[in-house]
Protein backbone atom coordinates (compact mmCIF):
# COMPACT_ATOMS: atom_id res chain seq x y z
CA UNK A 1 0.00 0.00 0.00
CA UNK A 2 1.39 3.40 -0.99
CA UNK A 3 1.83 6.03 1.70
CA UNK A 4 0.74 9.67 1.06
CA UNK A 5 4.35 10.79 0.50
CA UNK A 6 4.80 7.94 -2.03
CA UNK A 7 1.70 9.09 -3.92
CA UNK A 8 3.10 12.63 -4.12
CA UNK A 9 6.44 11.34 -5.41
CA UNK A 10 4.69 9.05 -7.92
CA UNK A 11 2.54 11.87 -9.30
CA UNK A 12 5.47 14.29 -9.47
CA UNK A 13 7.68 11.75 -11.25
CA UNK A 14 4.78 10.81 -13.54
CA UNK A 15 4.47 14.47 -14.58
CA UNK A 16 8.24 14.56 -15.06
CA UNK A 17 8.16 11.41 -17.26
CA UNK A 18 5.31 12.90 -19.33
CA UNK A 19 7.35 16.10 -19.68
CA UNK A 20 10.36 14.11 -20.96
CA UNK A 21 8.25 12.01 -23.35
CA UNK A 22 6.41 14.96 -24.91
CA UNK A 23 9.03 15.75 -27.61
CA UNK A 24 8.73 12.18 -28.95
CA UNK A 25 5.16 12.72 -30.09
CA UNK A 26 1.92 10.96 -29.42
CA UNK A 27 1.67 9.05 -26.17
CA UNK A 28 -0.98 6.47 -25.35
CA UNK A 29 -2.02 4.70 -22.15
CA UNK A 30 -0.18 1.58 -23.29
CA UNK A 31 3.07 3.42 -24.06
CA UNK A 32 2.99 5.44 -20.83
CA UNK A 33 2.41 2.30 -18.77
CA UNK A 34 5.35 0.54 -20.46
CA UNK A 35 7.64 3.58 -20.06
CA UNK A 36 6.91 3.83 -16.32
CA UNK A 37 7.28 0.06 -15.88
CA UNK A 38 10.70 0.15 -17.57
CA UNK A 39 11.72 3.15 -15.44
CA UNK A 40 10.69 1.33 -12.27
CA UNK A 41 12.44 -1.88 -13.32
CA UNK A 42 15.68 -0.01 -14.15
CA UNK A 43 15.52 1.85 -10.84
CA UNK A 44 15.10 -1.39 -8.87
CA UNK A 45 17.88 -3.00 -10.90
CA UNK A 46 20.24 -0.23 -9.82
CA UNK A 47 19.11 -0.35 -6.17
CA UNK A 48 16.83 2.70 -6.17
CA UNK A 49 13.15 3.34 -5.67
CA UNK A 50 11.40 6.23 -7.42
CA UNK A 51 7.95 5.11 -8.52
CA UNK A 52 5.85 2.93 -6.17
CA UNK A 53 3.46 1.52 -8.78
CA UNK A 54 2.40 -2.13 -8.57
CA UNK A 55 2.28 -3.67 -12.04
CA UNK A 56 0.61 -6.79 -13.33
CA UNK A 57 0.74 -8.65 -16.65
CA UNK A 58 -1.74 -7.20 -19.09
CA UNK A 59 -2.72 -7.90 -22.68
CA UNK A 60 -0.31 -5.13 -23.75
CA UNK A 61 2.71 -5.67 -21.52
CA UNK A 62 2.59 -4.28 -17.99
CA UNK A 63 -0.24 -2.31 -16.37
CA UNK A 64 -0.56 -0.42 -13.08
CA UNK A 65 -3.93 0.62 -11.68
CA UNK A 66 -2.14 3.06 -9.34
CA UNK A 67 -0.50 4.78 -12.32
CA UNK A 68 -3.85 4.89 -14.15
CA UNK A 69 -5.56 6.40 -11.08
CA UNK A 70 -2.80 8.99 -10.61
CA UNK A 71 -3.05 10.05 -14.25
CA UNK A 72 -6.85 10.38 -13.92
CA UNK A 73 -6.41 12.43 -10.75
CA UNK A 74 -3.88 14.76 -12.40
CA UNK A 75 -6.28 15.21 -15.32
CA UNK A 76 -9.08 16.16 -12.92
CA UNK A 77 -6.74 18.65 -11.26
CA UNK A 78 -6.10 20.03 -14.78
CA UNK A 79 -2.35 19.35 -14.60
CA UNK A 80 -2.55 17.02 -17.60
CA UNK A 81 -4.76 17.13 -20.68
CA UNK A 82 -4.74 13.78 -22.42
CA UNK A 83 -0.96 13.16 -22.10
CA UNK A 84 0.24 16.76 -22.30
CA UNK A 85 1.22 18.79 -19.26
CA UNK A 86 -0.78 21.94 -18.61
CA UNK A 87 1.10 25.25 -18.54
CA UNK A 88 0.64 25.25 -14.77
CA UNK A 89 2.30 21.84 -14.46
CA UNK A 90 5.17 22.93 -16.73
CA UNK A 91 5.69 26.25 -14.96
CA UNK A 92 5.12 25.16 -11.35
CA UNK A 93 5.46 21.41 -10.82
CA UNK A 94 8.42 20.56 -13.09
CA UNK A 95 10.65 23.35 -11.66
CA UNK A 96 9.80 22.15 -8.13
CA UNK A 97 10.65 18.55 -9.05
CA UNK A 98 13.99 19.68 -10.48
CA UNK A 99 14.63 21.82 -7.39
CA UNK A 100 13.81 18.79 -5.20
CA UNK A 101 16.38 16.75 -7.14
CA UNK A 102 19.24 19.24 -7.11
CA UNK A 103 22.05 18.42 -4.71
CA UNK A 104 20.41 15.22 -3.39
CA UNK A 105 22.46 12.31 -4.70
CA UNK A 106 19.69 9.67 -4.60
CA UNK A 107 17.17 11.97 -6.30
CA UNK A 108 19.77 12.89 -8.94
CA UNK A 109 20.45 9.20 -9.67
CA UNK A 110 16.70 8.45 -9.94
CA UNK A 111 16.29 11.39 -12.34
CA UNK A 112 19.26 10.18 -14.45
CA UNK A 113 17.75 6.70 -14.76
CA UNK A 114 14.31 8.06 -15.73
CA UNK A 115 15.99 10.41 -18.24
CA UNK A 116 17.90 7.49 -19.79
CA UNK A 117 14.87 5.17 -20.01
CA UNK A 118 12.65 7.82 -21.61
CA UNK A 119 15.45 8.80 -24.04
CA UNK A 120 15.82 5.13 -25.06
CA UNK A 121 12.17 4.08 -25.23
CA UNK A 122 10.35 7.40 -25.76
CA UNK A 123 10.97 7.39 -29.55
CA UNK A 124 9.47 3.88 -29.88
CA UNK A 125 5.83 3.34 -30.83
CA UNK A 126 3.47 1.42 -28.52
CA UNK A 127 3.97 -1.89 -30.34
CA UNK A 128 7.77 -1.75 -30.20
CA UNK A 129 7.93 -0.70 -26.56
CA UNK A 130 5.43 -3.43 -25.62
CA UNK A 131 7.69 -6.02 -27.33
CA UNK A 132 10.64 -4.63 -25.33
CA UNK A 133 8.66 -5.05 -22.09
CA UNK A 134 7.43 -8.52 -23.00
CA UNK A 135 11.04 -9.62 -23.62
CA UNK A 136 12.06 -8.61 -20.08
CA UNK A 137 12.86 -11.65 -17.98
CA UNK A 138 11.71 -11.75 -14.37
CA UNK A 139 12.40 -14.15 -11.53
CA UNK A 140 10.82 -14.74 -8.14
CA UNK A 141 12.60 -14.34 -4.78
CA UNK A 142 11.96 -18.08 -4.22
CA UNK A 143 13.71 -19.01 -7.49
CA UNK A 144 16.09 -16.16 -8.43
CA UNK A 145 17.98 -18.32 -10.96
CA UNK A 146 14.80 -19.20 -12.88
CA UNK A 147 13.94 -16.37 -15.29
CA UNK A 148 10.84 -16.13 -17.45
CA UNK A 149 10.04 -13.51 -20.12
CA UNK A 150 6.99 -11.39 -19.36
CA UNK A 151 5.34 -12.55 -22.62
CA UNK A 152 5.18 -16.08 -21.11
CA UNK A 153 3.66 -14.96 -17.81
CA UNK A 154 -0.07 -15.54 -17.34
CA UNK A 155 -2.28 -12.45 -17.71
CA UNK A 156 -3.15 -10.63 -14.47
CA UNK A 157 -0.10 -12.07 -12.68
CA UNK A 158 1.58 -9.47 -10.47
CA UNK A 159 4.93 -8.41 -11.94
CA UNK A 160 6.18 -5.76 -9.52
CA UNK A 161 5.31 -5.12 -5.88
CA UNK A 162 7.50 -2.16 -4.84
CA UNK A 163 7.00 -2.43 -1.07
CA UNK A 164 8.45 -5.96 -1.21
CA UNK A 165 11.62 -4.87 -3.00
CA UNK A 166 14.59 -3.82 -0.90
CA UNK A 167 16.66 -0.93 -2.23
CA UNK A 168 19.72 1.04 -1.14
CA UNK A 169 18.01 4.41 -1.40
CA UNK A 170 14.69 6.01 -2.29
CA UNK A 171 13.66 9.23 -4.02
CA UNK A 172 12.19 11.62 -1.45
CA UNK A 173 11.20 15.25 -1.03
CA UNK A 174 11.82 17.18 2.19
CA UNK A 175 8.56 17.80 4.13
CA UNK A 176 8.54 21.46 3.01
CA UNK A 177 9.11 20.49 -0.64
CA UNK A 178 6.49 17.74 -0.39
CA UNK A 179 3.91 20.35 0.65
CA UNK A 180 4.95 22.70 -2.17
CA UNK A 181 4.79 19.94 -4.79
CA UNK A 182 1.36 18.84 -3.52
CA UNK A 183 0.07 22.41 -3.71
CA UNK A 184 1.47 22.89 -7.22
CA UNK A 185 -0.30 19.69 -8.32
CA UNK A 186 -3.57 20.98 -6.87
CA UNK A 187 -3.63 18.95 -3.66
CA UNK A 188 -3.92 20.73 -0.33
CA UNK A 189 -1.05 19.42 1.81
CA UNK A 190 -1.38 15.65 2.09
CA UNK A 191 -5.16 15.84 2.51
CA UNK A 192 -7.07 13.99 -0.15
CA UNK A 193 -4.18 11.74 -1.08
CA UNK A 194 -5.95 8.62 0.12
CA UNK A 195 -7.85 6.09 -1.94
CA UNK A 196 -10.61 8.56 -2.82
CA UNK A 197 -8.49 11.36 -4.25
CA UNK A 198 -9.54 10.75 -7.83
Amino acid sequence: MRKPNHITVDRALLLYALHLAEPYGLLSDVKLQQLCFLCELQLFGKGFKGFHFEFFRFAYGAFSKDLDNDLTSLRRKERVENFTLSDQAKEEVIPLVLQGVEGIETNEKVKEIIDAVVATYGPQDSGTITKSVEAVELSTPQQPEFKIPIRDIVFHTTLLVPHRIEVQAEFAFSPAMLARVNAAMGYDGTAGLGAHSW
